[in-house]
């Protein structure tokens, strides 16, 4: 997508903005990545988790009659991730310190989810694809090896003990002929 480079600028300055967001992630709706800006976090597996709690947050605006999705906190021990809208096809991740401010979070994530939704709306209606390029997935290759499998051990036969075979003295136990 020509507006990845854009959106992953507004990114960028939005971390520069906040210094508490530790990281920024712009993805579709149904999650896939448009741009990260998340050091020390895998932003696909970020990008699958929005999809889905933006899927649970839209149920729950629904129930309760509040009207469209705007935006979801979730505070953690150590921070907050915050989804916003990004126009009709997109979400704002952002990952902050919990000592951030929560309303210049939402302020700067409100404005940066915006200015997302249009880059992303922009390049959808000029016919570009949702995502960033992919290279095309490599075909599956066999291997010609032959895979051997190693025979597990036949369990060992458990004999029931008799009461006798318990003696608690350490000495063996004794039988008496008669």
């Amino acid at each position: 997508m020509a507006a990845e480079t854009e959106v992953l600028e507004e990114l960028r300055r939005l971390r520069a903005r906040v210094p508490q967001v530790t990281g920024a992630l712009a993805a579709s709706t149904d999650g896939l990545v448009l741009a990260h800006d998340t050091p020390g976090v895998e932003p696909e597996g970020v990008a699958a988790l929005t999809a889905a709690a933006l899927g649970v947050a839209l149920r729950m605006t629904d129930a309760t009659g509040q009207g469209d999705f705007r935006e979801l906190l979730v505070r953690g021990v150590y921070g907050y991730v915050a989804t916003y809208a990004a126009g009709g096809s997109a979400v704002l991740t952002l990952l902050a310190q919990d000592r951030a401010n929560v309303g210049r979070l939402h302020l700067e994530g409100r404005r940066a989810g915006t200015r997302i939704g249009e880059l992303v709306d922009a390049a959808t209606a000029r016919g570009e694809p949702a995502g960033p390029a992919r290279a095309p997935a490599k075909p599956a290759t066999r291997s010609t090896g032959t895979r051997t499998r190693t025979p597990r051990a036949a369990p060992a036969a458990r004999t029931p003990q008799t009461p006798a075979a318990k003696a608690p003295t350490g000495k063996a136990p004794t039988t008496t002929d008669s």
